[in-house]
């Protein structure tokens, strides 16, 4: 068995990262790459960088981006072809209720479920109950304050069901002014 030091001396950094990105079943940081291969932070994400761009040219995979961990994934345009391969069909599908609640998470995280609610204008328990349960979104704290409320935001599975490589992907969008339109209120333009 080689040591990590021949391995090193054998193939290119970001060869050795792609490996361990391979293997790995949720999405790692940085630091946890640079302590297994005794690297410093900064070659590892030089490394990255160059794995990045070379599956953005010329691979149907991709480096997924959450919360400062990376994880290797097959790029979006994929997905049809390989649900066609392995005879799945995707069932779960959202409400538009649910749509609504995960864009004001995604756009505003983290973000409380009363936060949620005075953007929406509706009671939005269910909603939130259900994102969760979907892996959608999930906790990552409390608010300081009075009862510390919970603060949601969403997950690396939001950004595969999406086919996001991270939260930068997300489309850039305008608040509306504060006078609503003749045809009813809005939240967003386009």
């Amino acid at each position: 068995m080689k040591d990590l030091n021949e391995i090193k001396s054998e193939r290119s950094l970001s060869a050795i990262i792609e490996a361990l990105l391979f293997i790995s079943t949720s999405p790692i940081s940085i630091t946890q790459i640079a302590k297994a291969l005794d690297e410093s932070e900064k070659n590892i994400q030089i490394a990255l960088e160059e794995l990045q761009q070379y599956y953005e040219e010329s691979r149907g995979l991709m480096l997924q981006w959450h919360n400062k961990r990376v994880q290797l994934t097959t790029a979006p345009y994929m997905g049809e072809l390989i649900e066609n391969f392995l005879g799945v069909e995707v069932t779960t599908t959202l409400s538009q209720a649910a749509l609504e609640a995960l864009a004001i998470v995604a756009y505003r995280q983290p973000i409380t479920r009363p936060e949620i609610e005075e953007v929406r204008g509706v009671n939005s328990d269910g909603v939130v109950r259900n994102l969760l349960s979907k892996g959608l979104i999930e906790e990552v704290g409390r608010r300081e304050g009075v009862g510390r409320p919970v603060l949601y935001a969403t997950t690396a599975d939001f950004l595969s069901y999406f086919g996001l490589a991270s939260l930068d992907d997300l489309p850039a969008f305008d608040v509306m002014p504060s006078e609503p339109p003749q045809n009813g209120p809005a939240i967003l333009k386009d």
